[in-house]
């Protein structure tokens, strides 16, 4: 493999995990919301969450950079903490696939804690036990196989983000080529057939392991 395909796995690795770690604090917080209370607009949150899985990422990657550019006030405050822009960054990437992988990340965590029977902590909360406390020694061990499942979903889905990512990030070589930029990339060169055929089967084989660990881990919720 040349260099920059072994730069395009390692940065797409590193944008799924990251994205994961940025998703799934955010759909635990948003699912538990959404399954233990009722609200006037519920139903509006819910679909607005929804909307990256129906929505062209091309059309939410426009969105995300007028959110985040440079003459955006999250884009501007960005620069002042860390010296460089948002966008076009490989920060651009991880907010893209983030925002486009969270829907996935959201069903199944929701799924989970809504199958969960509210007898134990309320039984918790009887011994004592805080709200938050009940929720991360309760709530939270009963939902894992579905809140892993969520997140093993989104760490597949940011592995071939494009649209969005090429919008907010660009493909810049060495900075913000992904897989899926670099295999567009190759593809559109005469010389490129050999090393795009390559990345298609790493990244093919990656998103097969995470889907069957997927799999796996929903089957062992539904048993639980």
């Amino acid at each position: 493999m040349t260099s920059l395909e072994w730069f395009a796995i390692g940065l797409t690795l590193r944008v799924a995990l990251l994205s994961v770690c940025l998703t799934m604090p955010a759909a635990i917080a948003v699912g538990f919301v959404l399954v233990r209370y009722q609200f006037r607009g519920k139903a509006l949150l819910e679909s607005v969450l929804m909307a990256p899985l129906v929505v062209p990422p091309v059309v939410t990657g426009y969105l995300l950079l007028l959110a985040l550019g440079p003459n955006s006030a999250p884009g501007s405050a960005f620069r002042a903490v860390f010296g460089s822009d948002l966008a076009f960054s490989p920060w651009g990437a991880v907010v893209a696939a983030a925002v486009v992988s969270f829907p996935l990340v959201l069903r199944p965590v929701k799924t989970a804690l809504s199958g969960i029977d509210s007898t134990y902590a309320l039984v918790s909360r009887s011994l004592g036990v805080g709200r938050v406390r009940t929720f991360l020694r309760v709530t939270l061990p009963l939902a894992l196989p579905g809140v892993l499942s969520g997140a093993i979903l989104g760490f597949a889905r940011s592995l071939g983000e494009f649209g969005a990512t090429i919008m907010v990030a660009g493909n810049i070589p060495y900075r913000t080529t992904t897989m899926p930029l670099a295999i567009y990339s190759y593809f559109n060169r005469t010389d490129g057939e050999a090393p795009a055929l390559r990345l298609v089967l790493v990244s093919v084989a990656i998103a097969f392991l995470a889907l069957l660990a997927s799999d796996a881990l929903a089957r062992r919720g539904a048993r639980g």
